[in-house]
């Protein structure tokens, strides 16, 4: 039995590659598979009920049924909570007190210009930070993030593997992030630790989501060893682009599907367009 999900995030409308994705998880689903609908709302910065009002009017235009209910994150940050203290009490997790200036200049003064696919790689200013001054910084509740200890992490797992669709047998390799943020002050928690805890949860075996997240994959995947987690399968589809060349985003400014809509296109010459007809 497949049990697989789309899981949108309420931070604007849905536009074609969403379709696209959504579609392409339906069309997988058969008799006695599931369709799981997750409304990832952890940026509540963010995150508006009326995009997720929108999203659940798009879907169900689309003909796409989901099994209820729906999973909302921001009604579970207690589960991302206890797995961060987890993580904490394995001693994979270190406070983590520097602005982006701050971190921007240890950089420099490292020499450090790699990226990773978050972004600069952080340089470790406190990943070794002296036990008497992080309780100072705490004291004065200055802000800080929760980062993954990356060498410390990938020395207890070892070597981790995960099975794409397309590319087959992927090598894990999670330290090309560097010590990636799991929790911030703003936001307990983060995409990489809720996404995966989340399809760990919802029993989900098979995840079918962008290409652009496919690095995303070697984070989960060594998140899913440190807590004792399922491995489900996944597809890593190709993107949708525009006239442009240009990937369909939020961001951008989209055509989104409601002004498909409301323009006359039908669910029918939607399937069409991004070739699922």
């Amino acid at each position: 039995m497949i049990i697989t999900r789309f899981a949108p995030s309420p931070t604007g409308l849905l536009h074609l590659g969403h379709a696209y994705s959504a579609l392409l998880v339906d069309a997988v689903v058969g008799s006695g598979d599931i369709f799981l609908l997750r409304i990832e709302d952890i940026d509540q910065g963010r995150c508006r009920p009326e995009y997720e009002s929108a999203i659940l009017e798009d879907l169900h235009w689309l003909d796409i049924q989901w099994q209820n209910p729906l999973r909302r994150q921001s009604e579970h940050m207690a589960d991302y909570t206890e797995a961060l203290d987890r993580l904490q009490g394995d001693g994979v997790l270190y406070p983590c007190f520097c602005s982006r200036k701050e971190m921007a200049e240890e950089r420099a003064r490292l020499g450090i210009s790699s990226q990773g696919p978050d972004g600069p790689i952080y340089p470790g200013s406190c990943r070794n930070l002296d036990p008497g001054k992080e309780s100072e910084f705490i004291e004065q509740k200055k802000p800080f993030a929760l980062r993954l200890d990356m060498q410390e992490a990938t020395a207890r797992v070892g070597s981790l593997t995960w099975v794409d669709a397309d590319k087959g047998e992927i090598l894990a390799t999670p330290e090309i992030f560097g010590d990636v943020v799991l929790a911030r002050k703003e936001t307990p928690t983060s995409y990489h630790l809720s996404a995966t805890l989340d399809d760990h949860i919802q029993g989900v075996n098979l995840i079918i989501r962008g290409q652009d997240l496919f690095h995303a994959t070697h984070i989960h995947r060594l998140l899913q060893k440190l807590l004792g987690l399922k491995t489900p399968r996944y597809h890593h589809h190709h993107l949708l682009l525009d006239d442009n060349g240009q990937k369909f985003a939020k961001r951008e400014k989209s055509l989104t599907l409601q002004e498909l809509r409301m323009g006359g296109v039908t669910p029918e010459q939607i399937r069409l367009r991004v070739g699922l007809g």
